[in-house]
This record gives C-alpha cells, structure tokens and sequence, in this order.
C-alpha cells in the first residue's frame, strides 16, 4: 500500500474519534482561544472580502470558527471521512463553507486565489511537506498570510532524549489521571506512519524556515510559544515535550 493511502486509511479510521475532540474544543473555552489568536494574526483584513483556505480541516474546527467570524472559507481534505464529520460539526454554518476532498500536497486551486491559508497539525504527517508548502505559497495572494501551527510530533522515534521527555509526559498523565492523547488511539498504525514521514525525523521549526525561505517570502515569522495561548492545560500535561510552533509567512 502506498503511504498516501495508508495515511487516507488510518485518518478514515480517526474521523469520528477526531471529531469528538474538535466538539470539546467547540463546546469549551478552547474555541474562544483559537479565535483570539487567529483574529490576532488576521487584523486588517475584512471578513466579508477576506477568502480563506483551510487546509487538513479535518473535523473543520478553523473552518467554522473563520466561517462563524464572517470570512469566505474553503475546506479542503484528503479523507472523505473527516470531511462528512466537518459538515456535521458546522450545522448551519456548513452551507457558507465550500468544502473539496483534496491533496494537500496537488491543489487544484488557481494561483494567487486566498488571502490567507491556515492549517493545523498536518505539516508533519505529509509525504512531501516541501511540495506542499510550495503549493500554499503559490495558492496565497500578493501580501497574503500563511498561518501553520504544527510540532514535532513523533520526532521522539528517532531522538533518545525526545523519547524520554515523551515517556516523562506519559507519566505526568497517568499520575493526574487525564486522558492520554497518545494511548487512546490506535498508536502502533500512528507509529508505523510517523517512521515513513519525513519530517518525523527533523528538528522544526528550523527545517519549515529554511525552505519557505526559499519562496522569497515578503515576511516570516516564527511563534515557538503559540502552544501557551492555545493549548488546554489537558494539552499541555500530554504534549509537553512536543509544544506547537505557529509560522507565519507573508508573501
């Protein structure tokens, strides 16, 4: 089986579990959160002429908060699955969201067509990131924004003090009787994929920098603490020794 599709099946699998995280976001103080931030970084621009692309939207969590906020959005993923679980999610909102099944890393979408492009965790979990970030930049308008918000999830497979800070968060997790973000899924076909990814295996940010550099951005940023605006004090027990990084490229 090729890697795109055993990514496709395992997402598949996922998708009704995934989505019952983005209800908890949702329904908690975690979409307020997330839109504070989102909104930090989108000052300036109208909602009502501002068309945005989310890309991996997965359960839709940053396409119904943009959509809910007023902006054009499209949401776009690989997985028919999630994308059935997203539309659901929206309720009402789902109508003013054009949604496509689409590779992250092949967008059909003509140059220069967003303002801004967003995504969450899925840099990581791609078989050619450096194609894909290519991609963004190319869909992105002059003096458009991309926001990617991403870790280094898995790089604890390859990295022995990585690993031990991973084991460390595990326990921290068993000792405050939390649920453990990496157990409760199926970990071992999580884990097969991770070792087949490339940037399972790469110290980020400093690996993202180097090629969007490449794109001659007109600005870019790296926000190495967005964790501690976003995160859930849940979050931050599970995921302490991998904290999300946000890029922000303008091009």
């Amino acid at each position: 089986m090729e890697l795109l599709d055993k990514i496709e099946e395992y997402w598949t699998g996922r998708a009704e579990g995934y989505s019952q995280v983005n209800q908890g976001e949702l329904a908690t103080e975690q979409r307020e959160k997330w839109k504070k931030n989102l909104m930090s970084h989108l000052k300036g621009k109208k909602p009502e002429e501002t068309k945005v692309l989310d890309i991996g939207t997965g359960p839709g969590f940053f396409a119904i908060i943009l959509a809910e906020a007023g902006y054009q959005v499209t949401a776009v993923d690989y997985t028919e699955e999630m994308l059935k679980e997203a539309k659901q999610n929206a309720g009402k909102l789902a109508g003013k969201i054009h949604w496509q099944q689409m590779d992250a890393q092949n967008l059909t979408f003509a140059s220069e067509t967003f303002d801004v492009v967003v995504s969450r965790n899925l840099t990581w979990n791609l078989e050619k990131p450096e194609k894909a970030y290519g991609e963004w930049i190319r869909v992105l308008k002059k003096g458009g924004i991309l926001l990617n918000y991403d870790a280094n999830w898995y790089h604890h497979l390859f990295d022995q003090e990585k690993r031990r800070a991973y084991e460390e968060d595990r326990a921290r997790v068993e000792e405050l009787q939390l649920s453990d973000h990496y157990t409760c899924t199926d970990i071992d076909a999580m884990e097969e994929i991770a070792r087949e990814v490339p940037l399972s295996r790469i110290a980020r940010p400093t690996w993202d920098k180097q090629v969007l550099g490449q794109f001659s951005p007109n600005q870019m940023l790296v926000e190495e603490e967005v964790w501690k605006e976003v995160w859930s004090e849940e979050e931050k027990a599970n995921y302490q020794s991998t904290p999300m990084f946000l890029i922000i490229v303008e091009k």
